[in-house]
């Protein structure tokens, strides 16, 4: 061991013990300071693989935490594209929201009201409110006539279908006819309906553009939120 790992005093820095030069007592010291710097040694490298350790556990804590959060990311999105699609199939396949414009169905319907139309019943039966389009407008109606019907407006304002006045209890006004539009009597084609509105005067119903084709019915309305409970 060099001289320079002693004192002046003669204590070793190393172990921290009296050495003696030579003898058995510097032997000693010799073998004492051997075994207490191979411990150092030995402590300072467990020091150290516990810090690496340590650090090895902080870089894995944190990498599973980036994994959980990526994973919550996307199962965030998919359940959010999973709603979408949903939605869409509903709302855009199955059924369908319109709000009514006017009072031409008034009292059943009211200006304001959101009527929920079933989109795959494209073949009404008499009597059943409709969602339809003609001319790239949006109309509401109700269908008094199916294909191989005959229609007739009488000059008395009565609704006539096969040559019978029918007899509508939930329609509380006359039904007018308007002469420059349609001409009657009026036999509709397998594919046609006449719907006319359930506030008779004025509406503009198929009086006034004719017969509605199977293709321009967009549903049956199977119910209605009123505006006022909205």
């Amino acid at each position: 061991m060099a001289q320079s790992d002693h004192s002046a005093d003669g204590y070793c820095t190393k172990c921290i013990s009296v050495y003696c030069n030579g003898g058995h007592r510097g032997r000693s010291h010799d073998l004492l300071c051997g075994v207490v710097s191979e411990k150092a040694y030995s402590l300072k490298n467990i020091t150290e693989g516990e810090n690496m350790a340590e650090k090895d556990r902080e870089a894995v804590e944190t990498a599973r935490r980036r994994k959980a959060w990526r994973k919550e990311i996307q199962s965030f999105f998919f359940r959010l594209s999973f709603m979408i699609l949903l939605f869409w199939i509903l709302f855009g396949v199955i059924f369908g929201l319109r709000p009514m414009p006017n009072e031409d169905m008034s009292p059943r319907i009211s200006a304001g009201d959101l009527m929920l139309f079933y989109r795959l019943d494209k073949k009404p039966g008499n009597n059943e409110v409709v969602v339809f389009k003609k001319d790239d407008q949006w109309y509401t109606g109700r269908v008094v006539a199916r294909g191989g019907d005959s229609v007739e407006i009488t000059e008395d304002s009565e609704l006539k279908v096969n040559g019978s006045i029918v007899i509508e209890n939930d329609i509380y006004y006359k039904t007018p006819r308007y002469d420059d539009y349609v001409s009657y009597p009026l036999t509709l084609a397998d594919d046609e309906y006449f719907i006319l509105c359930d506030y008779r005067e004025g509406a503009k119903d198929s009086r006034y553009f004719g017969p509605v084709c199977e293709n321009e019915i967009k549903g049956k309305v199977i119910t209605v939120i009123r505006r006022s409970g909205l």
